[in-house]
This record gives structure tokens, C-alpha cells and sequence, in this order.
């Protein structure tokens, strides 16, 4: 249930994240448009005032021409008048030219078409009630009807001026219109606009007439057909030499073709080689089938002036992909170029690290504090920060990473990293503290918690303990960090490790001879220590018995078992040789009349169970 809330939580914030970027996209499309719209209402205010302006301009230059040569004065007037206006149109015209580079920057153009879906030029602004797309679609349609007429010739195509524009007309039709502020989106004089209209519209027209009639159609139909021819006997030997490189395979096996062993592992026998080399060929033999087609479909497509735009699409599809990646590499080398350098340096820097690492483990290099053993642990916890930092400074150069969807992927992973190895990370830290505690070492014999064996493995998420019986017992780190932890190895070398045994015997035993037994046990067992010399504490006087405990020191910690059966088998011995008996603890033994629980072999041969005392003390 945690694992499913834990995923919808995720992902809910993934769609959070890709939303809130979306919003921001579209508040930003949606003021754009905005901004677009103010700054064509602007354009079309500054024209409302020109054209006021030259109704005014020529009001003003009709009333100076009429003017007697005697009114100087009302003349000077008139002249300062015009002379305003005239600056005021410069200035008005300068401010037109900055809206429109403003509007340049966000406007979409809307395109006149040709015959052949080609783009003659771009509709940006408006002219009277008509929009930029009505005046496209209205030119396309002009344009698109003068082929009708069979007799016609672009010289036919004529430009008159009008007063706020220039035409283009055919006979007595109008083709379109040119306007000052058309003239300053194409940042020309508004004649010269018209004069470059006029030759395109005519050059597509005659292009149309020429391609259209009926020998260049037959002539299409015809390279069209050699086409087909071509291409049918490329794709026939297509066939015939796939088919005879099948052949070929077939008849290597077992000769050139034996099969592919990596390291003694058979990955492929003979005959699946051949099967596995016969579908390639296969694979490729249909490749090049569809390719010979599809370079073949543009030629065909091409050839006919209706279908070109098809060719161009195909053709598209592999150029403009290729194009695309070799002006994107082109373009991020520099990025390769970085990335290149800054994974050098950094592949410098852990082999210095490395050396470190190296030289202070074998007690080469020496830090005050710092112990061989943590050498290792503390190599690995730097080299992942110095990846991961190599990672930071990589990251901006990477393709994508201001992308809103690739910030957005990290953030979800970073969700799941975070919420799937909460456990896994407590290990690791508490791995990381383990080692720098020192609490044991690889083949110490430890106890953790109810855990006895010897270490064999600590990795950062588990330490590993083979017992007394071979048992492979993994412990989490994070256990181990909450249990208590006996190691028996640490001091074991240098100070000896004390192993202690109880025995209880009867008060009929002195003490001292007790003591001495258990000290000549000791000193007979392998491998407990002669100096310092084994000890017997006496820990507890109880009703039937005395406890006695034999402590005797060791080096060898990781063979306790041995070291505790030797001592028992000497204790034994050592007891029964002394004549002690080692009775169970409630065991009450009366002398008289009882077989003793020394084993025979330590009784004398003419031993003989005392008969039983009986004193009568009635007076006679």
C-alpha cells in the first residue's frame, strides 16, 4: 500500500511540474498574441494620422498655389504649415518603421500560393477591412485564375499608382495591392515592392503555362515509366544477390562458420550462427529493397509539377533529419568539447585519490588519527562526491537539460530514488559509522546480539558472520548499529582473551586443593596461555556446593570451541586423577555403601565399595 501511494504521489507531482510549464507556455502565447495586436492597432493609428495628414498636406499645397503674389505673409504662413507637416510625416514614418520591427520579431506571415502549393511571398498586414490571411487568399485566387486566359504573357501584367497605393492589374482587374507599410515590411520603397510582385506573379504563371501542357506531360509520363524500368531490374538483382549470399552462408557451415565461444561458453552453435546470419541478410536484403523504392518515388514524384511537393516531403524525411543532426552536432561540439575536458580532469583527480588511498593502506603515508582501515571506505565516500560533482558541472552542458520534460523525469526519479532507498540509505550511513567506529575487522570474531561467528564481509549495506557451523548469517548495517557488539579479537593479539568456565563441587573438597585442579587443568589444554597464568575465582557459596571458576588467557579468539572442549576433557581428568568427584549439584552422596563416580580406571585395583556403618548407641 505505501509502495502504490508512494507511485501516485510521484506521478501526480510529475503532472504538476509539466503542467505548471504549460500554463507558463500558454500565458506567454496568450501575451504575445496580445503584444502582436497592440502593436498593429499602433501601425494602423499611425496611418489614420498620415493619411490625415496628406489630405491636409494637399489642402495646403492647393491653397499656396492660389495664392496672389502680394500675400507674402498669409504664403510664409501656409509654407511653415507644410513644412510642419511634412517633419511630422518623417517623424510618423520613423515610428512606423520601429513598430514593424517590433511586430517582425512575433508576426506570422500568411503566404500566397502558386500552383504548385509553392509560397509566392508573405501577407503581414492589414489593407483597409481586409486582414492579412483575406488578402492572401484573396491574391491567391486572383493569381491562380490567370492561366485561364490562353493568351496571356507576364508583360501583360501592368502597375498603376493610385494615391496611398500601388496595383497590380491584368487588363481591368486588380491582382493586389502594394501599401507604404507593405513596403516597409520588406524594408523597400513601395514601387519597387510592386515591380518585385509583378515579376513573381508573372515567372509562376509562365512556369505553370510551360509545365502544364501536354509534351511536358508526356515526356513526364515517359522518363516516369524508364524510371519504373530501372527500378525494376535494381530491385530484381537485389533479390539475386541476397539470394546467392544466403547460399554462401549456408554452404560455410561448419567450415568458416564453427559457432562464437566467449570464455569456453558456447553463445552460438554452427547452425544457429547460420540462422542468425541468414535473418541479417535477410533484414538487409528488404533495406535496400526500400530504399531503391523510396529514392525511387521522389524521381517519379518529380517529374510532374503537381506531385513535386510530394518529392520534396520524401526527400525531407531522411535530408532533413540528417541535416538536422549534423547542424546540431556542428553546434554542440564545443559542448563535447567541454564535457571531454572537464571528464579528464576529473579522471586525473581520482587517480590522485586513488594513489592516496593506496599508499595510506599499506602504512606507506600516514595521518595523525587516520587508521590504514579507513582508507578503502573513505576512497569510495570521496569518489562519490567527486562524481557527483563531475555530474553537476556536466549537467548544463547536456543536450535537453533546460528542458521542462527532462527537469521534470529528474524530479520524478529523484522521488523514487528518495522514497524506494529510505531503508537502503540508513544502511549505508550506518555502514559508513560502523567503519569509522572500528568496531571490528574482516576475520574478527564477534557477537552480535544473539549472533557468535567471524566477519567476513562488511559492505555498505550488510556485514556478514560465518559461525561455529558454517552459517553464512547476513546482518543489516542499521541492526548492527542498534545492537550491542562483542568482539573477541580486538585486544585477543596484544593483552590475551580471557575464557572462563564454571565448575561446582561439594564442601567436602578443600578449596585450595580445587584451585590447584583447575590451574593444572588449564596449563595442560593447547593453546591457553602459561604467563599471565590462569586464575580460579570462587563466584557463589551455595547450599549443597561451591562454585569455582577457571579463567585462562588466549590469543587464538576465532577457536573458543576448541580451546573450551580441551578444557573440559582436562578438567575431567585432572579431577579424577586427584580423586574429586564432579557431582550434580543436588546430588547428595553417602559414602558408605556406594560404588564412587570416579571412573574406574583412576581407582586403585583393590578399591572396594565401604560397606555400610551401623552404630548402635541403645545401652546394652
Amino acid at each position: 500500500m505505501k509502495s502504490t501511494f508512494k507511485w501516485i504521489f510521484s506521478l501526480l507531482l510529475l503532472c504538476t511540474v509539466l503542467n505548471l510549464n504549460a500554463q507558463n507556455d500558454t500565458v506567454a502565447a496568450v501575451q504575445d498574441t496580445v503584444q502582436e495586436v497592440d502593436f498593429a492597432q499602433k501601425i494602423q493609428e499611425l496611418e489614420r494620422q498620415r493619411f490625415a495628414d496628406s489630405i491636409r498636406r494637399a489642402d495646403l499645397e492647393t491653397r499656396i498655389v492660389s495664392l496672389k503674389s502680394y500675400n507674402n505673409n498669409e504664403r510664409t504662413e501656409l509654407q511653415q504649415q507644410l513644412k510642419t507637416l511634412n517633419e511630422k510625416e518623417t517623424i510618423l514614418l520613423e515610428q512606423k518603421k520601429q513598430q514593424i520591427e517590433q511586430l517582425k520579431k512575433t508576426t506570422k506571415g500568411y503566404p500566397v500560393l502558386g500552383f504548385f502549393k509553392d509560397t509566392l511571398f508573405l501577407m503581414h498586414n492589414r489593407l483597409g477591412s481586409f486582414s492579412p490571411a483575406e488578402r492572401a487568399d484573396a491574391v491567391t485566387r486572383r493569381v491562380k485564375a490567370l492561366p485561364e486566359n490562353l493568351k496571356f504573357e507576364a508583360d501583360s501584367l501592368n502597375l498603376v499608382e493610385s494615391p496611398t497605393t500601388y496595383d497590380i492589374t491584368y487588363g481591368e482587374q486588380i491582382i493586389m495591392s502594394i501599401s507604404d507599410v507593405d513596403a516597409l515590411w520588406n524594408d523597400q520603397s513601395a514601387f519597387e515592392l510592386a515591380k518585385s510582385y509583378r515579376t513573381i506573379i508573372g515567372d509562376a504563371v509562365t512556369k505553370y503555362q510551360d509545365e502544364a501542357n501536354i509534351f511536358t506531360l508526356l515526356k513526364g509520363i515517359a522518363l516516369a515509366l524508364l524510371v519504373l524500368l530501372i527500378i525494376f531490374f535494381i530491385i530484381k538483382y537485389i533479390i539475386r544477390f541476397f539470394r546467392w549470399t544466403s547460399i554462401k552462408i549456408h554452404q560455410q557451415e561448419d567450415k568458416r562458420i564453427k559457432g562464437i565461444v566467449v570464455k569456453g561458453y558456447n553463445v552460438l552453435d554452427a547452425k544457429q550462427q547460420v540462422n542468425a546470419l541468414t535473418f541479417v541478410n535477410k533484414i538487409v536484403k528488404w533495406f535496400t529493397i526500400l530504399i531503391a523504392i523510396y529514392i525511387a518515388l521522389p524521381i517519379i514524384f518529380g517529374l510532374f509539377p503537381w506531385t513535386r511537393g510530394f518529392a520534396n516531403t520524401l526527400f525531407g524525411y531522411i535530408l532533413d533529419p540528417v541535416k538536422s543532426i549534423l547542424v546540431s552536432f556542428w553546434n554542440y561540439l564545443p559542448n563535447i568539447i567541454t564535457i571531454v575536458v572537464i571528464i579528464i580532469v576529473f579522471r586525473f583527480v581520482l587517480k590522485g585519490l586513488n594513489f592516496i588511498k593506496t599508499e595510506v593502506a599499506e602504512g606507506r603515508l600516514t595521518f595523525n588519527g587516520f587508521y590504514p582501515d579507513w582508507a578503502r571506505p573513505t576512497y569510495q565516500l570521496v569518489r562519490v562526491l567527486v562524481i557527483a560533482f563531475a555530474i553537476v558541472v556536466i549537467f548544463p552542458y547536456l543536450p535537453g537539460s533546460d528542458s521542462p520534460i527532462f527537469q521534470g523525469i529528474s524530479v520524478f526519479l529523484g522521488f523514487l530514488f528518495t522514497f524506494g532507498s529510505a531503508g537502503s540509505l540508513s544502511n549505508v550511513i550506518a555502514g559508513l559509522v560502523l567503519t569509522y567506529m572500528r568496531l571490528f575487522r574482516i576475520g574478527d570474531r564477534v557477537k552480535i546480539g544473539d549472533v557468535v561467528g567471524d566477519v567476513i564481509e562488511k559492505s555498505s549495506l550488510v556485514t556478514r558472520v560465518r559461525t561455529t557451523k558454517n552459517e553464512i548469517i547476513s546482518i543489516p548495517n542499521s541492526t548492527v548499529m542498534s545492537s550491542h557488539t562483542i568482539n573477541y579479537s580486538s585486544d585477543a593479539p596484544e593483552k590475551g582473551l580471557i575464557i572462563h568456565t564454571t565448575v561446582t563441587i561439594g564442601y567436602d573438597v578443600p578449596w585450595k586443593k580445587m584451585h590447584q585442579v583447575l590451574i593444572d587443568a588449564a596449563l595442560r589444554t593447547d593453546l591457553v596461555l602459561k604467563e599471565p597464568q590462569p586464575f580460579v575465582l570462587q563466584t557463589s557459596l551455595e547450599d549443597f556446593y561451591v562454585a569455582y571458576q577457571i579463567n585462562a588467557y588466549v590469543r587464538e579468539a576465532n577457536k573458543q570451541a576448541l580451546i573450551y572442549s580441551n578444557l573440559h576433557q582436562h578438567i575431567q581428568d585432572v579431577c579424577n586423577e586427584e580423586g574429586v568427584e564432579i557431582l550434580s549439584p543436588h546430588y547428595r552422596a553417602a559414602r558408605d555403601g556406594n560404588q564412587s563416580t570416579i571412573p574406574t580406571d583412576y581407582l586403585p585395583k583393590d578399591y572396594v565399595a565401604p560397606s555400610f556403618n551401623v552404630k548402635n548407641t541403645k545401652p546394652e
